[in-house]
């Protein structure tokens, strides 16, 4: 079974930066997908980013357009970490961000197609 930790939320001005982190432990699939998401009051939890990797090694990466240029997906498989490289952060941006995990060949940005999900890091954009 997968467990999934999130950190590295904060509050940052408008333009600034911060480097989420998920640590993975237990057992992942060969071939996954995992996914940042974030979800704001009152809004759908929606994708940001995904990478799609085999054998530990990353296949191919995507971002939603409302933050691509900005964020970078990556993983440390040394330390069964995902990481969500933040910059030029905007008002926007700010939400509850999750780290999720499914099994399989291909990434969605469907959240129910996830199986498993951390706790939530909350990150503020202030103007």
């Amino acid at each position: 079974q997968v467990q999934l930790v999130e950190s590295g939320g904060g509050s940052v001005q408008a333009g600034g930066s911060l480097r989420l982190s998920c640590a993975a432990s237990g057992y992942i699939n060969s071939t996954y997908c995992m996914g940042w998401f974030r979800q704001a009051p009152g809004q759908e939890r929606e994708g940001v980013a995904r990478i799609l990797s085999s054998g530990g090694r990353p296949i191919v990466t995507s971002y939603d357009d409302s933050v691509k240029g900005r964020f970078t997906i990556s993983q440390d498989n040394a330390k069964n970490t995902l990481y969500l490289q933040m910059n030029s952060l905007k008002p926007e941006d700010t939400a509850e961000y999750y780290c999720a995990v499914k099994a399989g060949t291909y990434c969605t940005w469907r959240a129910t197609d996830f199986e498993t999900w951390g706790q939530g890091t909350q990150v503020t954009v202030s103007s």
